[in-house]
C-alpha cells in the first residue's frame, strides 16, 4: 500500500530502529551504573523513553538485551577506535607525529564516557556470564589490535618502523598508552585534561620508538 501523503514510507522502519538504539543505550548505561541484577527493565524503558512492553517486543528477555547492549557499544567503540587507526595509512613524512596523534585520539577513545561504561560492564558482569568477554574482545579489542598491527607493519615495510611481530607491536603500543589510565582517572572517575593526555601518549610514543624505531 502507497504512503499516505505527506508521510514517508520508511517512517514506521526508521521509528522502530531509533527506539531500539533508545533501549540499547539506556540498557547499557543502566548495566554499568546499576549491574545487571539490579538494573531493572521499567529503568531502562523510562531512562529510553518507551514502554516496558516495547523492550520486550525488540529484546525478549533482559539478558537478551545485556547481550545486545554489549554487541552494540562493542561496535560503536571498534569503529570510533577503526577510523582513528586508518590515519596511519599516509603518515607523511614524520612517523613520529603521525604516531602521537593517533596516541592521543586513541586515548581520547578510550577515557571517553560510553567506553568506560562499556568495560565497567563487561568486568562487572564477567562471573555471571563469561561470554561477554569473547563479545567484547572479538567486536572491539581484536579488531582494533589487528587493525593497528596492519598500519604497523605497514610502516615498517615503508621504512619508518623495525616490526618483527606487528600484532606483539601493537599490543605493546596499546598497553603503553593505556597502562596507567586507570590509576590517572581513579578508574574513570577523574577526567583527564588535554595537555595530559597530550603528555601520556608523547611518553608511550617515545617508549614505543625505542623499542621499534629505526
Amino acid at each position: 500500500m502507497a504512503a499516505t501523503a505527506g508521510t514517508p514510507a520508511t517512517a514506521a522502519p526508521r521509528g522502530r530502529i531509533d527506539k531500539r538504539r533508545a533501549i540499547l543505550d539506556a540498557a547499557t548505561t543502566e548495566f554499568a551504573r546499576e549491574g545487571y541484577a539490579q538494573a531493572g527493565v521499567d529503568a531502562i524503558a523510562a531512562r529510553a523513553g518507551v514502554a516496558k512492553a516495547t523492550v520486550y517486543s525488540h529484546f525478549g528477555d533482559k539478558q537478551t538485551l545485556l547481550r545486545e547492549a554489549l554487541v552494540a557499544e562493542s561496535d560503536r567503540a571498534a569503529a570510533a577506535n577503526l577510523e582513528v587507526v586508518e590515519r596511519l595509512l599516509d603518515p607523511g613524512d614524520d612517523v613520529r607525529t603521525a604516531l602521537e596523534d593517533v596516541g592521543l585520539r586513541l586515548l581520547e577513545c578510550f577515557v571517553d564516557e560510553r567506553a568506560w561504561a562499556l568495560r565497567r560492564l563487561v568486568t562487572a558482569e564477567v562471573v555471571q556470564f563469561p561470554d561477554l568477554v569473547d563479545v567484547f574482545l572479538g567486536r572491539a579489542a581484536a579488531r582494533v589490535n589487528q587493525a593497528l598491527a596492519d598500519r604497523l607493519l605497514g610502516l615498517s615495510v615503508a621504512g619508518h618502523l623495525r616490526v618483527d611481530a606487528p600484532a606483539v607491536a601493537a599490543e605493546h603500543f596499546a598497553g603503553l598508552l593505556t597502562g596507567g589510565i586507570d590509576a590517572r582517572t581513579r578508574f574513570g572517575t577523574r577526567r583527564l585534561p588535554a595537555a595530559e593526555l597530550r603528555e601520556v601518549a608523547g611518553a608511550a610514543v617515545d617508549t614505543f620508538l625505542r623499542a621499534f624505531g629505526r
